[in-house]
């Protein structure tokens, strides 16, 4: 039986496991996913256990995107764009990392029917997924985007990789589209702080579980429309799937209501 598993932490929110098992077991394959909570320090041994074939794949999310890659062997270009990795397999005698969250995101916007089309972006936080975000929406030819953390110094050092956006203090409002809240504060059902004046906006939230975070109850309640990260985190998945089983595994009712 093949194992694989996605590592963050925190890990308890994430709904993985019932998607990919789902899929397996679609797809008559003998294998089995987990979830499991790491440290920093416990990186390196875990992916060498991928590397020894005790297990076959690895999603990766908060906070470990961006320090997995250096017990890599190889990365896509997504990752050398984005610095950020979600997939890893193993290929041959090496360990292989990709980022399945840049197609992830822009095919669970188009599911949605949001355009981003010379749109102007406001993003929200500077984590791993932000990058990704921000490779997407360039190719999807977005007009301008906006960044704000509140450690200004992790927007400005992703402004280092994309040179065209726009780095602005936490706290202020821009003028905007749609505005993307990339932070992890509503997995702890925190408020961001920030007061949004506006109506008839796209409110975008990356968490998918809950359903609605306080930043998307708040939006709607002021009459904007709404979207939360499921269609990403299901589209994510769906690639991830395709590169460790060969198989593309369907999306539908079936899957929906998992959610």
């Amino acid at each position: 039986m093949k194992k694989f598993f996605v590592i963050g932490n925190p890990i308890k929110h994430s709904l993985s496991p019932e998607l990919h098992n789902f899929w397996l077991k679609k797809n008559k394959i003998d294998a089995i996913y987990e979830k499991i909570k790491l440290e920093d320090n416990e990186l390196e041994d875990f992916i060498n256990k991928l590397r020894n074939d005790e297990i076959h794949g690895i999603n990766v999310t908060v906070p470990f995107k961006n320090k997995v890659i250096k017990y890599l062997d190889k990365y896509s270009l997504e990752v050398e764009e984005t610095d950020s990795v979600n997939t890893i397999y193993k290929n041959g005698d090496e360990i292989i990392g990709h980022n399945t969250d840049v197609a992830g995101f822009e095919l669970g916007l188009r599911h949605s029917k949001i355009n981003t089309l010379h749109k102007t972006i406001f993003i929200l936080g500077a984590g791993g997924v932000v990058p990704s975000i921000i490779y997407s929406l360039i190719g999807m030819g977005c007009k301008k985007i906006f960044l704000t953390n509140r450690t200004i110094a992790k927007a400005e050092n992703i402004k280092k990789k994309f040179k065209d956006i726009e780095v602005i203090k936490w706290g202020e409002i821009p003028d905007f589209d749609i505005v993307i809240n990339a932070t992890s504060v509503g997995l702890k059902g925190d408020s961001l702080g920030l007061d949004f004046q506006v109506k008839d906006k796209i409110f975008y939230d990356v968490i998918y579980n809950p359903k609605e975070t306080q930043f998307l109850k708040k939006a709607k309640e002021s009459g904007n429309k709404i979207e939360n990260g499921k269609f990403m985190f299901i589209y994510q998945a769906n690639q991830s799937f395709s590169i460790w089983n060969n198989t593309i595994p369907k999306i539908d009712e079936e899957v929906l209501k998992i959610f």
